[in-house]
């Protein structure tokens, strides 16, 4: 197997808001959303999207990539659980290793949409955690968010990728994670062949604010991991190697977004993926963005996903100013 993911997966549901406003401070950060509280809201519409999740995410855009792939994980034994099985095996993706729990609901998230932008109501169930007997040794591992009752967990997948060298990890931190902090998962990130975050994560992380690009990947990196890859929404994504610290800016959308939902899990899945198939750095890096820019064309995370034909096309036909460069 060349690629397994790891993580928690869940059915998302999108509501698509009528009435709201978004407020922002003046760089258009900082925004919130506001609605009339204790009344009927109406909403446009609402679409029902199974198997996603950063992890889930990364397996498909792995196996689109031209990748074998598997994915270790937890749903419930329910309707939408079988509905992630069914989904992600129409992908070619291998689901031996998602456990199926008796008594625990799958997970079930809240997408609130309005106009491209989305907040996500989330809840990971207390699944028992637990590395799947007879765990292959694949190529490469994507580790990401998990829920906040599996903090034993990631000390035996610490010491499981400690003993299986041959294995590199790529570490995504998800929300919980991240709470855990960075002392508590030390042996993770010190295990991983790429840490991946976007940038207001690694201000969290590493418990900094107001940091510039090239003091957040040396910092990043800092903790353990080869490789140092940071995204920043429209302003583009970061690599940094120990040798070459490199950028490259957001690919031009052929039209306004959708959706932006997943498009951080499409840079970083598109960039360990190009990894695995042995791409320098420079070349991975500019993979990432291609693919994010496909997603946020449609609702979800994975229908835009692109084949590795498909990608190459559009590196191709990138514009002069799509380039990769030093920072």
């Amino acid at each position: 197997m060349d690629f397994l993911a790891i993580g928690d997966t869940v059915v998302d549901e999108f509501i698509n808001l009528k009435e709201a406003r978004v407020n922002c401070d003046i760089n258009n950060e900082a925004c919130t959303i506001s609605m009339r509280w204790g009344d009927k809201i109406p909403y446009e519409s609402s679409i029902l999207v199974p198997a996603v999740g950063n992890a889930a995410n990364a397996a498909v855009s792995a196996v689109r990539l031209g990748l074998s792939a598997g994915f270790a994980s937890n749903v419930g034994k329910d309707h939408f659980g079988q509905q992630i099985i069914d989904r992600l095996t129409d992908e070619k993706i291998v689901t031996t290793y998602i456990a199926v729990n008796d008594g625990i609901p799958t997970n079930h998230h809240y997408v609130l949409c309005y106009d491209a932008e989305r907040t996500i109501l989330i809840r990971h169930e207390a699944y028992p955690y637990r590395i799947p007997e007879a765990l292959p040794t694949p190529s490469w591992a994507y580790l990401s968010s998990v829920g906040e009752h599996a903090e034993s967990f990631h000390d035996e997948l610490a010491a499981w990728f400690h003993a299986h060298p041959e294995t590199k990890l790529a570490f995504q931190p998800g929300t919980f994670q991240i709470k855990m902090g960075k002392e508590r998962l030390a042996e993770l990130y010190k295990a991983a062949e790429v840490v991946a975050v976007n940038k207001d994560e690694a201000e969290r992380i590493l418990g900094i604010t107001n940091a510039d690009i090239r003091t957040l990947l040396e910092q990043m990196r800092a903790l353990g991991p080869n490789i140092a890859l940071i995204t920043d929404g429209p302003r583009g994504a970061y690599a940094y190697d120990g040798r070459e610290m490199l950028q490259v800016p957001m690919y031009p959308d052929p039209k306004p977004p959708v959706d932006r939902t997943g498009a951080g899990d499409a840079t970083t899945s598109t960039f360990v993926a190009a990894l695995a198939l042995g791409k320098p750095l420079a070349e991975a890096l500019s993979w990432g963005p291609v693919n994010s820019m496909s997603v946020v064309q449609y609702v979800g995370a994975q229908e835009g996903l692109l084949t590795r034909e498909k990608l190459e096309h559009f590196i191709r036909e990138a514009p002069e100013t799509y380039r990769v460069t030093p920072l």
